[in-house]
């Protein structure tokens, strides 16, 4: 849970650091404006993907279910600054599915926290894994992040991938090809 009246504090002192002057009327009100935007960017430090994936429903012969394009915004641990794109998430049902749109709740359980991106792809995956019990899962996330493009390096447009195997998608070379080719679908 953030703590707004710490946060508050902090900017005051970023703000004074930078040799701004606080009491100006553009930022009398921007570190209360700050802690409300933390405790909305990082809602999911206090959130559990399982809540999201406990209700299933009965699917037969299902060989995969995909979910692309499932837009993300996260803070990077490092330097705090935004990353964001696009999650792709597979798996194959063992009898069971989740609604489709408890994948993208679980994607912004993880999102909204200071993150980096290897661990958001395999925390999506495990928690499918753990949850829903499927023979298998991969994820893959494509994003940019803001500390490359803004600063550091300057690189705007470049992307960072990052895909997460388990189960039969570890095992299966075909499956991840299939997976690939459908994410390439439009």
């Amino acid at each position: 849970m953030v703590n707004k009246e710490k946060v508050e504090a902090a900017v005051k002192m970023l703000l004074e650091g930078i040799g701004e002057d606080c009491d100006r009327e553009g930022l009398r009100e921007t570190p209360a404006r700050v802690a409300r935007m933390y405790e909305e960017l990082l809602e999911g430090m206090d959130a559990s993907a399982e809540e999201h994936l406990m209700k299933t429903f009965t699917a037969r012969d299902n060989q995969m279910v995909l979910e692309k394009d499932i837009e993300f915004y996260s803070i990077c641990e490092h330097h705090m600054m935004p990353f964001f794109g696009k999650i792709h998430i597979a798996y194959i049902p063992d009898g069971k599915v989740v609604g489709i749109s408890k994948l993208a709740r679980t994607v912004e359980v993880f999102a909204r926290r200071l993150q980096i991106q290897e661990r958001l792809t395999a925390q999506i995956a495990d928690a499918i894994m753990e949850n829903l019990k499927p023979k298998g899962v991969m994820v893959m996330a494509q994003a940019e992040h803001m500390c490359m493009t803004m600063r550091g390096v300057k690189k705007p447009g470049s992307q960072t991938v990052t895909v997460i195997c388990r189960g039969l998608f570890e095992q299966d070379e075909s499956l991840r090809s299939l997976f690939m080719d459908m994410v390439k679908q439009r």
